[in-house]
Order: structure tokens, then sequence, then C-alpha cells
């Protein structure tokens, strides 16, 4: 959507929650890799207020997330009462605009700026690592406890992936998945079939944010958990969707400018060190540590796949899709998770 007016629509936006605050500047500050805008908004009195547009995906569920995470945020116990930035309530209400227009279909949210500390460095040591561990075993702890506390969500890993399924079926799937369609189709089978198996056990589903790419996350000079922003990728979800993203950030390779989503990482020692201090403070079953490799699976068929030109570069996007086609996908037949579950003496 190039060209657009998008500061207008944010000013509406504000316009409408609150006119009696006069905006004195508008800032883009957007990362510049997905369909996701992010403007700073000065006040006449200096004051800042975030604004995240978006238009990708639905408007509802864009308001149903961001409703469980402004719960989220207002329930998690310490330390994690203060990690999340908050969207601005109107009277009792989270505030969400949502712009219609012949041209456009996008929603504003507004947060509260959040207070950022260390990032952590690009490739981390082992001290890193296993206070990491440590730090997400707690938050994902402190998730769990609330869990039964928070708005329901409509989405699902089976619904996100019967949707893909359902595309490929029709002709505007087969016109743009060609020849890879029917594998695709097999990935998507392969991925409910173990979600089915899953049921058998109660697996807690909790709020997870997926990304957690370095810098959306900052932590304190003891490396606890400080602030997190980014809420692109938040679902409701088993825990184990965070820990393919988990694994890239242990790395040996590190956080890098130039990457590709390889299953290699689930199988370093380092992610086994990880996974072992996780297992510490929060055990994990054996059923868990076996969804490892469909959680991957979801990742790419889901978020680089299905709609990784949203989140991408257009060069960039097809990239990764290759990739995941031709070397990913087809890597997941080869992962088996004993040495993982050995390690944890599970």
């Amino acid at each position: 959507m190039k060209g657009i007016d998008f500061i207008t629509v944010v000013k509406n936006a504000w316009r409408e929650y609150d006119d009696s605050r006069i905006i004195l500047d508008i800032s883009d500050i957007s990362a510049m890799v997905s369909t996701n805008h992010v403007y700073r908004i000065k006040f006449l009195d200096q004051s800042i207020i975030i604004a995240k547009l978006s238009y990708f995906g639905k408007y509802e569920h864009f308001v149903e997330d961001h409703s469980i995470i402004n719960s989220l945020s207002n329930n998690l116990p310490e330390p994690f009462d203060n990690f999340l930035a908050r969207s601005l309530m109107k009277k009792n209400e989270l505030y969400v605009h949502h712009h219609i227009s012949e041209l456009l279909d996008v929603w504003v949210v507004f947060y509260r700026p959040i207070k950022i500390k260390q990032k952590l460095p690009s490739r981390l040591g082992e001290h890193h690592i296993t206070k990491l561990a440590e730090q997400f075993g707690l938050f994902h702890k402190a998730c769990t406890k609330v869990r039964h506390t928070l708005p329901e969500s409509s989405k699902s890993t089976q619904t996100d992936i019967q949707d893909l399924l359902d595309f490929l079926q029709t002709k505007e799937g087969h016109f743009e998945y060609g020849i890879v369609r029917k594998e695709l189709e097999t990935q998507c089978h392969t991925f409910l079939e173990f979600y089915e198996y899953s049921q058998t056990e109660d697996i807690p589903i909790i709020p997870v944010f997926v990304d957690w790419n370095i810098g959306n996350f900052s932590v304190t000079k003891s490396l606890r958990l400080y602030s997190r922003w980014d809420y692109d990728w938040f679902r409701m979800s088993t825990r184990m969707m965070d820990f393919y993203f988990l694994s890239r950030v242990v790395s040996d390779v590190g956080d890098r400018t130039i990457f590709t989503y390889n299953i290699k990482v689930l199988k370093e020692e380092r992610f086994i060190l990880f996974l072992k201090k996780y297992h510490e403070v929060f055990p994990l079953t054996e059923l868990e540590i076996r969804m490892l490799p469909e959680m991957y699976r979801f990742f790419l068929l889901n978020y680089t796949i299905k709609y990784g030109r949203y989140f991408f570069h257009e060069v960039y996007a097809t990239k990764l899709k290759t990739e995941a086609f031709n070397l990913h996908l087809p890597s997941i037949a080869n992962f088996n998770v004993d040495r993982l579950l050995k390690s944890l003496n599970i």
C-alpha cells in the first residue's frame, strides 16, 4: 500500500479517542519489515504515545489478540507485572480504531511507551543461555498460572492450518502454489494428525509471543526479562510454540541480518543446555518435547509460507518460502527427539 497516507488515519484515530490532547508531531518508527506500521505521537505537552497501524489478517482477530494481551499485562504477577506494553483503553474497553474506505481497511491501536533496558548480545554466552532459560521458565509458569483469567481466543493451530489447507484446494491456491501444492497439503495433514494425537494429554494453552527475536525484548543487567513489545505473532497455544525462536536466540550462529529458518538449531548443544535449565524451573513432558518438530512445521507452514509476504520484504519472503519448500519441511522427517528426551531424563 505504497503512497497511502497512513499518518492521517492515525491522526483521525487519535481525534476519535481524545481530541482534547493536541498532536505536535507524528514520526514513523516502523521496522519496515511487515505490514504493520508503528508511529511515535508527540503531543503539545511533550508526552508520547505509540500507535500501531495494521492491515494484516482480520480486524476481529486483531482486537481479540490485543484484548487478551491487555488482560495478560494486568494479570501477570511479579516480576512480570510491568513486562508487557499496555494498550490504551477508552471508558472500560480496549480502544481500536477501524478505518474502512474504498482503498483501505486498516485498524489502529495505541500503546503506552514501555521502558527498555539492555538488549542481549547477538551471540550469547553460556551464562546468558542458562539465565534466559530460567527466565522463560518463570515467564511461562506465570502465563500458565493466569491462563484461566484471560478472554477466549477463536484461533488455534488447527484452525490456521485448516485455513491453509482449504486455500490450497481453491483455484487461487492451485495458481499460487502450483506443483508444490500437493506436498503442502501432505504437510498440513501431517500436522493435523499430530494435533489430534496431542489432544490425548491435557497440554495447557497459554499466551505465546512466538517471535522472540532479540530485538523484541530487553533484559536487566542481571539478565532478568524486563520488557517486551511487538505482538505481530501473538497467539494462544502450547508453550512449545515459543521454543523454535528461543533455540534461534541461543544458537551458535546468533542473531544475523541474513538468516534462514533451518531445524539445526533444535539439535545444538546450546539449545540442549537451555532445555535442561528450563526443565529445572518448569518441567517439560515427553509429549511436549515431541511437539517441537511439529511446532517448527507449523511455523514454516503458517508464518513463512502462508503469511511470509506480510512479514518480510518481497525478495526475502520468496527466498524463505523457497527454502521452506525445498529444504526445511523435508528435513523434519529426519529429526529425532530422542536425544532431547534423554538429555532431560524423560
